[in-house]
């Protein structure tokens, strides 16, 4: 069977792992933080529910042992800091891109085949990051954004539909920000049918206004980023790897042409199998939404400049 590594054993990372671990992804997961004892102390605790929820897989708590993750096939990367009160942009992106940095290549070390799914944050700039560092086939490094939002999009859908989630269609694509994301409100379905033909045209852009500030509605609550849906989000992506699903989920990739855009690393709709993402899936945009598409590249493009501007790729 497979073998998994999830970089980083907080919140985000060891929920990413736990959902995997009870999916049975992989006979193997290693979680690995530089903090002594917490990836150790995670798996541990995970191991101690097998029999309670029924799974075999083995997981593995190391402090900054790579060589444990060794023939990795899929590396989930979750580490790096959140952005506190007084740091600039800059500071986040400097910070996170030295540590996303580092690890992609310790990582390689010891899985050079493996594909790497990025949710340090700025999502965007860190897989551009990874993709510009690693010099990986583009189909091998994939930002997870696009599938979290996309999630929270359907959960406020279901909402104010008064539906299952389950039943709801919609797609999140764009930059993975508050400012740059693009909720398609057009697309979006129930069972089929158009969204924008059931709710009122206030209640939908509410929905998609909340999606836009779903992330730091969850701060505001919790005092810190959310985990269970950014964890479970990252779990679902492994698994279309995994298990060659060819399942269709937008996702930040490296575009070249692809929905006008090139050198960039985005959210669009992709296929997922088990060689990465395996093609761009063109949902022919109108003029409105091609233009809010540019204008989210062009942020995207503004935070990447940060990256050159000290140096980093």
């Amino acid at each position: 069977m497979s073998k998994i590594t999830v970089i980083g054993a907080g919140n985000v990372g060891a929920t990413c792992a736990n959902v995997m671990v009870q999916k049975e992804l992989a006979s193997e997961i290693v979680l690995l933080d530089i903090k002594e004892g917490v990836a150790e102390g995670k798996a541990l605790d995970m191991m101690q529910t097998a029999t309670l929820l029924g799974f075999d897989t083995r997981v593995i708590g190391v402090t900054s042992d790579y060589s444990k993750t060794a023939d990795s096939d899929v590396v989930v990367i979750t580490s790096g800091i959140p952005r506190k009160p007084g740091m600039t942009r800059e500071d986040l992106i400097g910070i996170n891109a030295g540590i996303v940095k580092d690890v992609a290549q310790n990582v390689l070390k010891f899985s050079p085949n493996a594909i790497i799914v990025v949710i340090s944050n700025p999502m965007d700039t860190m897989t551009y990051l990874a993709l510009k560092t690693t010099g990986l086939p583009k189909n091998r490094i994939i930002g997870m954004g696009g599938i979290l939002d996309s999630s929270r999009f359907k959960c406020y859908l279901s909402l104010a539909l008064n539906a299952p989630a389950s039943d709801i269609q919609g797609v999140v694509i764009g930059g993975h920000g508050d400012t740059t994301m693009i909720p398609l409100a057009r697309f979006a379905t129930y069972n089929g049918v158009p969204v924008t033909s059931i709710l009122d045209s206030e209640t939908t852009n509410k929905v998609v206004a909340d999606t836009m500030v779903g992330g730091a509605t969850l701060t505001k609550f919790l005092g810190t980023s959310a985990w269970y849906a950014p964890g479970a989000a990252g779990a679902a992506l492994v698994e279309a790897i995994i298990r060659d699903e060819k399942k269709v989920y937008p996702c930040c990739v490296a575009l070249d042409g692809e929905y006008g855009q090139k050198d960039i690393c985005i959210g669009v709709p992709v296929v997922i199998g088990k060689t990465g993402w395996e093609k761009v899936v063109d949902f022919k945009l109108n003029a409105e939404e091609q233009a809010a598409f540019n204008k989210s590249a062009e942020a995207v493009r503004s935070m990447n400049s940060v990256l050159k501007d000290m140096n980093l790729i």
